[in-house]
């Protein structure tokens, strides 16, 4: 199967015109944006130039016929994007709309007008009419996306800069809108924080499928030593990180032959995601750590979480959908001396090595090591995360309210020394301490995902414009809101 995440972005293209403007723009439109969307490798999807007047859509027969046209190839199209060369013709957009009801992100660009160009052959008057089809879709209901400006040029870098973040939030949607979540093991016993719901997560179109611990252990050992793929599998552990020399050869088997216990239960169930029951029956029962397996399917671009925090794995799904690169899943942990914008994220040992970016040592866990004894725990990927921009994200059901909720923002990595073993994050954001209130006062979880890079606007624009999650970004500016006089 081919994952979303890893799938080529279709974009639905509509070129909007109204009929008694110079339609010259909406030729020079059609042909720029096909420019821009060839440079991110998005494949454009709309009707040969020839099918309308100007290869634009301006009337109901021109809406009718691309509305069959989408129609046709619902299950390609992840989100449109309708250029505005000149007004526009709202009823025309609006209908295209209504009759697809392709129910995917829409993106609305309108063109500038030029100072020496605004006689009655040459404006555009793009500016006036982005209103008029904004204003219909919200009559309709359709919700849409901005682009950075009101106006801007479709052959210019702020607006490939649009289309970029576009396809990243199309990819989000259309993969969490879709995502099958697999929860191998019981929720770990000591930790009620993990609880979610899976009915909640189901309105969202996300399928939880569900393992017992013990078939995947008795499929381990169900393992051949000649299999092909368990030879694979080691060679890819060897390489993966620094082995310490006490390692012995029994204990890197019984891990790659858990990793490919769980990778092929994954493929089987056309799993994008999972979390794992990762402490402490595994390791009493069958003799590893899952930690590693983890990591490297976090690295392959399917996020598992510990702990069977499934809420957890569908915010590390998310954020690695927005970014195109792995995520990991850390605890809030530590404070950070007395620096309030501090503080130190861990785990075990389960974050993706490129997440990590350095290569990592692959040992054993320590604090459960030292409690039922290390050769039991192989497959721990240990090192402290490089310096560099992140974001964060969590998701949690609050089954009080009937709702799934969430919160995201920004901040750093930095390259402060802490000396604790496992996977260290020394982690910088404005305000911490404002957003640990935020997160104590509001119900949410310990765990938080977290991915490289500054994606937070792709994520929050997903969530809660298209996906309707209530959402607190932390770092976001609050949009404007009407305000209601108190009328007596």
């Amino acid at each position: 199967m081919i994952r979303i995440v890893n799938r080529r972005i279709s974009l639905g293209v509509v070129i909007g015109s109204r009929a008694f403007f110079n339609p010259a723009p909406c030729i020079d439109a059609r042909t720029q944006i096909l420019a821009q969307l060839a440079k991110l490798g998005v494949e454009a999807i709309l009707l040969p130039v020839d099918a309308t007047e100007n290869g634009a859509v301006q009337s109901i027969p021109d809406a009718k016929l691309y509305a069959d046209h989408f129609k046709a190839h619902r299950d390609q199209i992840d989100g449109l994007v309708i250029c505005l060369p000149n007004f526009g013709d709202e009823i025309a957009i609006a209908e295209l709309i209504n009759r697809t009801r392709l129910n995917v992100p829409i993106l609305l660009q309108a063109s500038n007008d030029e100072l020496d160009k605004v006689d009655v052959h040459s404006r555009r008057d793009a500016f006036c009419g982005k209103l008029s089809v904004a204003n219909n879709f919200w009559q309709y209901g359709v919700p849409f996306t901005e682009t950075t400006s009101h106006t801007c040029d479709i052959d210019s870098d702020e607006f490939l800069g649009d289309l970029d973040r576009f396809a990243r939030v199309c990819r989000t949607v259309r993969g969490l809108t879709s995502a099958r979540v697999g929860a191998i093991g019981a929720r770990t016993g000591p930790f009620q924080t993990m609880r979610f719901s899976e009915k909640l997560l189901q309105q969202s179109g996300i399928t939880v499928v569900t393992a017992d611990l013990s078939e995947l252990m008795a499929a381990a050992e169900a393992i051949r030593d000649d299999d092909g793929d368990l030879v694979s599998g080691l060679e890819r552990i060897r390489n993966y990180g620094r082995i310490p020399g006490h390692i012995r050869d029994n204990q890197v088997q019984k891990q790659a032959k858990w990793t490919l216990a769980v990778n092929r239960w994954i493929d089987e169930n056309e799993c994008d995601a999972s979390a794992i029951q990762c402490w402490r029956s595994l390791q009493d029962n069958f003799g590893c750590a899952t930690c590693l397996t983890m990591s490297m399917m976090g690295e392959d671009l399917m996020p598992s979480a510990c702990e069977v925090d499934v809420m957890g794995s569908v915010s590390m799904y998310a954020l690695t959908l927005a970014a195109g690169a792995p995520a990991a899943i850390l605890d809030w942990n530590n404070n950070y001396a007395d620096h309030v914008d501090k503080c130190v994220c861990t785990h075990c040992g389960n974050y993706p090595k490129s997440f990590l970016g350095e290569t990592p040592e692959v040992g054993e866990l320590d604090v459960l090591g030292e409690v039922i004894g290390r050769e039991k725990c192989f497959g721990a990927v240990k090192g402290k995360v490089q310096p560099g921009d992140m974001t964060y994200f969590r998701l949690s059901s609050d089954d009080r309210n009937g709702m799934l909720k969430c919160y995201l923002g920004e901040g750093e990595f930095t390259d402060d020394p802490f000396g604790m073993d496992g996977g260290i994050a020394v982690t910088k954001v404005e305000r911490l301490r404002e957003l640990m209130r935020f997160v104590t006062q509001n119900g949410f979880e310990h765990h938080v995902a977290m991915v490289r890079g500054y994606h937070a606007d792709v994520v929050h624009e997903a969530v809660s414009r298209y996906l309707r999650w209530p959402s607190y970004h932390h770092n976001g500016t609050p949009e404007p809101q009407l305000f209601f006089p108190n009328r007596k």
